[in-house]
């Protein structure tokens, strides 16, 4: 017998609000599964209700195969709602895929859809993935169109987009019109005039925030590093620590960056020890970011200790090593990383082998690195650089291969720099060949490349052939020319304060005497530390 129409569509609305509250209480996938299947077989998947919570639930999901699993049935719907399509664009946004993301909305239009607020600010995140001013240009005027430019993330999208990609006017415009600025719309104008090397107007707007978050402080300091200010970074970095803010994880890798091309040891030590307190993971950039620090503050074995710490290396993890390996007259050991890097299946970039090439030019492995050279057209199908054939030349250069070095600079496909010509006047110099050193310097004067260094480097080559008369010369060119020697000045860090000292000033004669002075009290902390053979300890645990 029939049932009727309306006892009928009761069963259904009731068997859906069951299917409702079961997908909420849904944990792992498998009962999603079973309740899929349950559904399949009640006719009720293809209700948007029930289907959505379904998408919803694997596109959100940490797996890749979760979100296929959402696409296939997504795909698969005779009838979508704008939060299925919402759904989707944004898992593909925060899955890093965001060509896909950008087609679903494309896909959306086409099929009718009118997006709102949500979906747009997925949108601008997929284009600020992939830096597509034009495509969000286009997103912006349907924005304007279709009225939602007045909520405040889509506008913090846009701010973000247009920053991101330099359109810093628009940017500009877009902030000083909102309404609805917050600690995102402010931190994000700071980011774009960071990235166009306005860093003067950055920090004013940094100092204007009205609230302050671990990100704006993050994102001042990371603004100064890119900008090679690291003695601005790190004073906003223990700025940011007095003020009360802990630092996030851009805010420590910045800060890192610092600390190794200032050779902070010290502030770098603490960062490690904050990193380790609070159980932070050693990710491929916080561990290549402290594998960095230490390498470049001198102490490769700790560098190499935190490397084998790291469960995810990448060629950025390899690669700071094997400079900092190189770097500490450790080419054997360079050279096997690079091996070792090989074996596990990271493929080498241009810069692994930029430091793999220095690592056997130091230790004179000349077949070794001709070997390397060559590999890197052949096997890896990376064409060399001028860096690339610089090292080439010092390698040769050093081993006393003259006429191939000089061989080498005329057969180069690009223009030889500063750094090639360099190599071959250090190698001129290195073995007495004077007329050689000539002719590179000319070569230098061609390109405008005669900087101080140059000339003093000549200057040596000549008074060491006791050739004084050129020595003369050379200094009497400078002055015409107007070329002065860049001031030598040295660095020292004392209680985590990283102090700046000019050659030839009263201030580096007082700082030669302040290390003297540390040097006696490290002696007497050694021999305060070390008691007997029981209770031995060294300075920097004294310290800690």
């Amino acid at each position: 017998m029939l049932q009727p129409v309306a006892a009928v569509a009761t069963k259904y609305q009731n068997s859906t609000h069951r299917a409702i509250s079961l997908l909420d209480k849904c944990l792992h996938i498998e009962q999603i599964n079973q309740i899929q299947s349950h559904l399949t077989v009640s006719g009720t998947l293809f209700d948007p209700r029930v289907s959505g919570r379904i998408i919803f639930f694997c596109a959100t999901s940490d797996s890749i195969s979760h979100l296929s699993h959402a696409l296939n049935l997504f795909l698969s719907l005779p009838h979508r709602t704008t939060f299925i399509w919402n759904t989707i664009i944004r898992a593909f946004a925060e899955k890093n895929k965001p060509f896909d993301a950008l087609s679903l909305y494309k896909q959306m239009l086409h099929s009718g859809f009118l997006p709102n607020n949500y979906t747009f600010s997925f949108v601008l995140r997929a284009c600020n993935d992939l830096s597509d001013v034009g495509f969000g240009l286009r997103v912006h005027a349907q924005i304007v169109k279709l009225g939602w430019e007045s909520f405040g993330f889509v506008q913090n999208g846009l701010i973000h987009l247009y920053a991101k990609c330099k359109r810093i006017i628009c940017a500009r415009k877009l902030f000083d019109e909102s309404s609805n600025r917050d600690v995102i719309s402010w931190t994000a104008l700071i980011n774009g005039y960071a990235k166009c090397g306005d860093l003067v107007v950055a920090r004013e707007l940094f100092d204007k925030i009205p609230e302050k978050n671990a990100i704006s402080w993050s994102a001042m300091i990371n603004g100064y590093t890119q900008m090679g200010m690291f003695r601005e970074a790190l004073e906003l970095f223990n700025h940011m620590l007095v003020s009360g803010f802990w630092p996030n994880r851009a805010g420590i890798v910045g800060a890192l960056t610092a600390c190794a091309f200032l050779g902070a040891l010290d502030q770098g030590r603490w960062i490690h020890a904050y990193m380790d307190r609070n159980n932070m993971v050693y990710d491929r950039i916080l561990g290549t970011a402290v594998v960095d620090m230490y390498a470049k503050c001198g102490c490769i074995e700790t560098a190499c200790r935190v490397f084998e710490e790291m469960k995810d290396r990448d060629v950025f993890a390899f690669t700071s090593l094997i400079s900092g390996l190189a770097n500490h007259d450790k080419g054997v050991r360079a050279i096997e990383l690079f091996k070792r890097m090989q074996k596990e299946g990271v493929e080498p970039n241009e810069v692994t082998f930029i430091c793999v090439l220095s690592a056997c030019s130091r230790m004179g492995l000349v077949e070794e690195g001709i070997r390397i050279f060559n590999d890197m057209r052949e096997h890896y199908g990376l064409e060399p650089g001028v860096e690339h054939y610089g090292c080439i030349v010092d390698l040769l250069g050093r081993a006393g291969m003259l006429v191939e070095a000089k061989n080498l600079v005329r057969e180069m496909p690009v223009e030889p720099d500063s750094y090639v010509l360099g190599a071959l006047l250090n190698a001129c110099q290195a073995h007495g060949d004077v007329e050689l050193g000539k002719e590179t310097l000319e070569c230098f004067i061609e390109q405008r490349l005669d900087h101080s260094g140059v000339h003093v480097l000549l200057s040596n080559m000549y008074a060491s052939a006791n050739q004084w008369d050129d020595v003369s010369n050379i200094r009497k060119g400078m002055e015409v020319n107007r070329v002065k020697k860049v001031t030598g000045c040295s660095l020292i860090e004392v209680d985590g304060v990283v102090c700046e000292f000019t050659a030839g000033e009263r201030s580096h004669v007082l700082m030669v005497e302040m290390v003297h002075l540390l040097l006696g009290i490290n002696k007497q902390l050694k021999s305060l530390c070390f008691d007997d053979e029981n209770t031995c300890m060294s300075v920097d645990q004294a310290y800690w």
